[in-house]
Parts: structure tokens; C-alpha cells; sequence
């Protein structure tokens, strides 16, 4: 049972490894290896590290699309491992993902209207609300509102709007749940710097406005280190440095942390306003 007082995730000693053809024996390769965080209710925990890390492995079994090979990840007091299906269910309503390409994340047969209102016709609708088509349009125009597009959006198609604007559909999407945590998985990195830092302010003010929690992935530690309350660093899969935003960035103890650092230079300051 979950309570306030508790981590909103806890990974335990994750570990996630895929067999390996070498010579005529199989060996157990591991992507994730004994991994252990917690994020809190509320705060950022920003996942940095460079491709092949393991971030997204672990990212898809916070999700529970893919089970941990050893460990424990629990979200909102739930065992995902152990989760009955009605447990799953509710924790799935809970935690919603972002992906990292805002074209592949969007049907493209699919209207607006139709994406942002899937998540009800799978999940189920919201306590007191309305069922009837009008409602159901009301509600999306105030979703795509939240993120910064106009209600005339729900009758057009994917193809007909830029990376940034379909990433801002993707999130509205995300939010339809009302989820306490969302997953972000590398979300700017297919968009110009200008327009990436637009979508990071945005998510910004989503959270301070809905109370949200967020995993935020990303190898570019200017953008982890803008939207994070902590870091955790990941190297071939394994966490080599946890710490506060501001101290791990400002005096970082491993050499893959400064490496990291040093191949991202900061944000220009008009990106970082928003490119406004």
C-alpha cells in the first residue's frame, strides 16, 4: 500500500541482460546492471548518460514493458513483478512515457482528436466525466491548451505540424490520465536547440502547475541539469554518481561525469529562455 510518506519509484538492484551467442557457449550480456534509485513525489530526476548506456532499457522497465532479469522496481507502492492485472492497470494510469521521436510517437492515420482521446478509450475515463463527443472534444481543446496549441488542431493530421508542435501533442496526449509521473526519454533530442529548450520550459510549468514527477532522460547534461533536482549518471549500465543537480554539475566526482559535461556545452541563454 502506497502512502505519501514512500519514494513515488524505487528500483532496487536492477539488472536487465539478454543472452549472447560467443563461440558455441551463451553468455548473459547485461544492459543494466545493479542499478538502485528513488524518485520522489514531485522532483526531477534527470538519467544522463551517452547512447548505450542502458537509460531507455531502463526506462522501458520503469514502464513495464520490459521485466528487470534481477531486481525490484516498485511505483506507487505497487511490485510491478508481483502487480495483479487491476494493479497494473491503475499504476499505468499513473506513470505515462514520452518518447524520444515526435514523429514515430504519432499515428499517422490518426486525427489529433482521435490521439489525445485514445488513452481514455484504453484506460477508461476519468471520475465525473463526460462521455458524449462534445465533452470529449472540450476536454482535448483544454489539453492541447495546456501545451500551447489551439482547439482547431484536433481535425488536422500529424504531417501537417513541425517536431515541435507534434512533441506538444505527444505530451497533451501524456497528460490526458491526469498521471503523477511522466517518462521522458531523450524528448528534445530530435528537435532544434531552440525549439527543444521551448518544449523543456514547457515541461517546467506542466509541473509546477499539475504537481508532476518526472524521469527525465537525456545525454545532454545543460538540458539535465536546467530541469533536474538530481542526477544520476549511467555508464554501461551501471550508476556511477548520484547527487543534486547544482553540486554533481558544479563539482562532479567521477571522470565520466566531466566528460559528459564537457561534451555539452551550456545552452545559449536565448535557448534557454525558450528561444523567445
Amino acid at each position: 500500500m502506497y502512502d505519501e510518506g514512500m519514494a513515488l519509484v524505487e528500483v532496487e538492484a536492477v539488472s536487465k541482460s539478454y543472452p549472447r551467442r560467443v563461440g558455441l557457449r551463451t553468455e548473459q550480456r547485461f544492459v543494466v546492471e545493479n542499478v538502485s534509485f528513488t524518485i520522489e513525489a514531485g522532483e526531477t530526476l534527470g538519467l544522463a548518460g551517452e547512447s548505450g548506456s542502458g537509460k531507455s532499457t531502463l526506462a522501458r522497465m520503469i514502464l513495464g514493458l520490459v521485466p528487470p532479469t534481477l531486481g525490484t522496481i516498485r511505483v506507487a507502492g505497487i511490485d510491478l513483478a508481483r502487480a495483479s492485472r487491476s494493479e497494473m492497470r491503475d499504476v499505468r494510469r499513473q506513470m505515462q512515457p514520452v518518447f524520444q521521436d515526435p514523429y514515430a510517437a504519432l499515428n499517422p492515420r490518426m486525427k489529433v482528436l482521435e490521439t489525445i482521446t485514445e488513452p481514455w478509450a484504453i484506460h477508461g475515463f476519468e471520475p465525473g466525466m463526460k462521455r458524449g463527443s462534445a465533452a470529449l472534444r472540450a476536454r482535448a481543446a483544454e489539453l492541447l491548451a495546456q501545451v500551447g496549441l489551439e482547439d482547431s488542431a484536433l481535425s488536422r493530421y500529424p504531417h501537417e505540424f513541425s517536431g515541435g508542435q507534434r512533441q506538444r501533442i505527444n505530451i497533451a496526449r501524456a497528460l490526458a490520465l491526469r498521471p503523477r509521473l511522466l517518462i521522458l526519454d531523450e524528448p528534445v533530442s530530435a528537435l532544434d536547440v531552440s525549439v527543444g529548450a521551448q518544449i523543456v520550459n514547457l515541461l517546467r510549468q506542466l509541473q509546477r502547475e499539475h504537481g508532476l514527477t518526472y524521469l527525465f532522460i537525456s545525454h545532454a547534461m545543460p538540458l539535465v541539469r536546467y530541469l533536474s533536482t538530481r542526477i544520476a549518471v549511467m555508464e554501461h549500465g551501471r550508476l556511477v554518481e548520484v547527487g543534486e543537480a547544482e553540486a554533481l554539475c558544479s563539482a562532479p566526482r567521477e571522470a565520466y561525469t566531466r566528460k559528459l559535461l564537457a561534451a555539452t556545452p551550456e545552452l545559449p541563454a536565448r535557448a534557454a529562455r525558450g528561444g523567445q
